[in-house]
C-alpha cells in the first residue's frame, strides 16, 4: 500500500519551505519513480505519516535548458560513457536552496569514491535537520557539481550499481530508522548489529520446534539474566566468526 501523503515531484520550482517538524530530505534524480514506491512503504512511510520525515523528489531533467531536456554529454578528453552536465543540476539546486532558511543542508552524493557508509555515519546524518541527495547517472558527473555545492561523496560499498537512486534509498532508510519516534520500540535501533561493536544475536519465535530444529532451551527458561548472557555470548561468537575486524576496531 502506498503512502497517503504522496511525495511531490519538483519539476518547475514546486516544493516550498519545509513543513515537517522532523528531518527534511531533498532527492535530485531523473528517475523519481524508482524512489517513489520505496517512500510509501515500511519505516519510511511510518516516519512520514508521523511527520518525522519529509521527502521531496526533484526531477532535475525539468531544469535542462535544451528542448530535448538533455542532462548528459560526452566527457572532455574522450572516453566511454556520458557525464552529467552541471547546468540542470545547478539550476535545480539553486531552486531548492533559494527557499532554505537557516543552516545550509548537508549535501550528499552517492559515489564509489566516497566515504563508506557505516552505522556511525548514519547516526551522524540522522542528527541533521536537512539532507540533500543527488543521484548520479551514466559514467559520472561533472566535478564542478561537487566543487560548487560542497557535496560529500558517500559509498555504500565496493561495487557498482546503475545509478544513485539505490544508494539514496539506502541512505534514507539507514537514517530514518534512527530518528526518534520512528521505530515501535526505542531499543530496536540501539540493539541492531553495528550499533554496538558486536553483531546481533540470533532470534527465534514460535513454534518452539520446527522441522526438527529446536529453539535454544535458555530462551524458553524465563531467566532473563541467563538469556542476556546467552545473547551476549552469541553476539561475540558471531562477530568473531563473521566480522573479526569489528573486534579489532574496538581493541577486543
Amino acid at each position: 500500500m502506498g503512502s497517503p501523503n504522496r511525495v511531490r515531484e519538483s519539476t518547475s520550482g514546486a516544493g516550498g519551505t519545509p513543513r515537517s517538524r522532523g528531518m527534511r530530505v531533498d532527492i535530485l534524480t531523473i528517475f523519481p519513480a524508482i524512489i517513489d514506491g520505496f517512500l510509501g512503504e515500511s519505516m519510511v512511510r511510518v516516519a512520514r505519516e508521523k511527520d518525522l520525515l519529509e521527502v521531496q523528489l526533484h526531477d532535475f531533467r525539468a531544469f535542462a535548458a535544451e528542448p530535448r531536456r538533455s542532462v548528459d554529454d560526452k566527457p572532455f578528453g574522450g572516453g566511454p560513457g556520458m557525464v552529467l552536465k552541471p547546468e540542470p543540476v545547478f539550476a535545480c539546486l539553486d531552486d531548492i536552496l533559494s527557499r532554505v532558511t537557516g543552516t545550509k543542508p548537508r549535501m550528499l552524493l552517492p559515489s564509489p569514491v566516497g566515504r563508506t557508509l557505516d552505522q556511525r555515519l548514519a547516526r551522524e546524518l540522522a542528527a541533521e535537520p536537512h539532507l540533500v541527495i543527488l543521484c548520479g547517472r551514466y559514467e559520472g558527473y561533472d566535478e564542478r557539481i561537487v566543487e560548487g555545492f560542497g557535496f560529500e561523496e558517500i559509498s555504500i560499498g565496493d561495487y557498482v550499481v546503475t545509478g544513485g537512486e539505490i544508494p539514496a534509498m539506502v541512505l534514507v532508510d539507514a537514517v530514518t530508522r534512527l530518528l526518534p519516534g520512528v521505530l515501535g520500540h526505542d531499543l530496536s535501533a540501539v540493539e541492531d548489529s553495528f550499533e554496538a561493536p558486536l553483531l546481533d544475536h540470533p532470534h527465534y519465535t514460535r513454534p518452539a520446534e520446527y522441522r526438527g530444529m529446536k529453539v535454544p532451551e535458555v530462551l524458553l527458561s524465563g531467566d532473563h539474566a541467563k538469556i542476556e548472557a546467552w545473547r551476549r555470548a552469541q553476539s561475540l561468537e558471531r562477530t568473531r566468526q563473521r566480522r573479526p575486524d569489528l573486534l579489532d576496531d574496538e581493541g577486543n
